[in-house]
């Protein structure tokens, strides 16, 4: 693979060697026979289409030709001035984007504001968990999924992985921020353009030789499917590790998280016969869409290394805390995923997370008293805050913007 690092290849050891060369070159995994069913639906019915083979016909044609009559630069321009769910759009946009934009950033008739509200009151109260697990931990598990991270890692957006982050967290704390749907907040202006960047990608890489050999067969990227497989990297990975680590969650709660989730799907352009009407719906569209497909690639391996290391250097100048981020990303995404994602085992770190954070968590919770968390467990938890503001701040001076190239070179 041109310009992937042959040292963060070998350094996946012998979990990769599994696979050998073919399955270095191809999907490690392939999504089973889609027959989960539109009644377990946000809209209750559909026409049950496998979402491998739909995508976002409208705003495809739209975007593929703001790109093919040079209008990128002026609309990106122009998007800059768009920054809250309240306000106008530019009115100097091109007349046919502007219309799609206007009723793109509707709300779906089903959304609950209720439900919104008590979703921006549980992000706040469990902020550090989702930011955690949003941030750090689905990122890790999204350089497992072999075609994101090839989507990614060659397209415009891989060759500045600071920069590309940056612009992934935008929509993630958007849409955890405490006036996200309210007039004031910025979810909905975040959801739309990234709606119009999956348009752009999907024109441009399939003009990209390097992600034509790899692409498992796929002509045309990010497809409804692919769409829903990141979804579940975020609300169903995150929902799944809080239950797992033991976060009392009530009923109201977790219906409102979910709710949050379901919206921000639409406002994607995730059609509604795709999204879970409810968590056991979304586990089981996982285990059909997400689980099977995780698996190994050059570009996540290297990815993953990028990622780990602007963590790393961050929270520690010179990267000292490299073998604690190493650590805490295996305990977020397990050792199957770890693996496939080249992250070095670290006994040490890895064992002292595992024993302290459900401590941690657990007198967060009010379930244990402090004399029972090991002194070990602050150093993590302050870690872990390092980590998360790294996501945070990263967002600021940054824009969601419409590329107009696959990545240079």
């Amino acid at each position: 693979m041109d310009g992937l690092s042959r040292r963060r290849v070998l350094l996946t050891g012998g979990t990769l060697g599994a696979f050998g060369a073919l399955g270095m070159a191809s999907p490690a995994h392939a999504r089973s026979l889609w027959t989960w069913a539109p009644s377990g639906s946000v809209a209750g019915k559909g026409a049950g289409l496998d979402p491998d083979w739909v995508w976002d016909e409208e705003v495809d044609r739209l975007v593929a030709a703001v790109i093919d009559r040079g209008d990128v630069p002026r609309v990106n321009e122009l998007l800059r001035q768009w920054t809250r769910n309240d306000q106008p759009l530019p009115t100097a946009l091109p007349a046919d984007l502007r219309e799609y934009m206007e009723r793109a950033r509707q709300l779906p008739a089903w959304a609950d504001r209720a439900k919104l509200e008590v979703a921006a009151e549980f992000n706040k109260s469990r902020g550090l968990y989702l930011n955690l697990l949003n941030g750090v931990g689905g990122g890790m598990l999204s350089t497992a999924i072999p075609r994101e991270a090839r989507s990614v890692y060659y397209s415009k957006g891989g060759a500045d992985m600071e920069d590309r982050v940056a612009k992934t967290s935008m929509l993630g704390f958007a849409v955890g921020d405490l006036n996200a749907f309210r007039p004031d907040g910025d979810v909905i202006v975040q959801a739309v353009k990234t709606r119009l960047v999956h348009a752009a990608v999907r024109h441009l890489l399939p003009q990209s030789p390097a992600w034509a050999r790899t692409s498992g067969g796929q002509t045309v990227p990010i497809s409804q499917a692919d769409m829903l497989v990141t979804w579940h990297s975020l609300p169903t990975y995150a929902m799944r590790k809080m239950l797992e680590w033991k976060v009392p969650i009530t009923s109201t709660e977790a219906e409102g998280y979910l709710h949050v989730w379901q919206v921000t799907a639409h406002m994607l352009g995730i059609r509604d016969e795709y999204i879970p009407a409810t968590w056991d719906e979304a586990d089981a569209q996982s285990k059909q869409v997400l689980d099977p497909i995780l698996g190994p690639t050059p570009e996540g391996v290297e990815l993953t290394d990028i990622l780990l290391g602007q963590l790393a250097e961050q929270t520690s100048p010179g990267g000292i805390d490299r073998p604690l981020v190493n650590a805490l990303g295996r305990y977020l995404v397990g050792d199957q995923v770890a693996d496939w994602d080249g992250i070095p085992e670290e006994p040490f770190w890895e064992k002292a997370i595992a024993t302290a954070w459900p401590k941690l968590v657990a007198f967060r919770e009010k379930l244990i008293p402090l004399p029972l968390v090991p002194p070990l467990a602050w150093t993590i938890d302050e870690a872990a805050r390092k980590y998360i503001l790294f996501y945070l701040t990263k967002g600021q001076g940054t824009e969601i913007s419409i590329p107009e190239t696959n990545r240079p070179g």
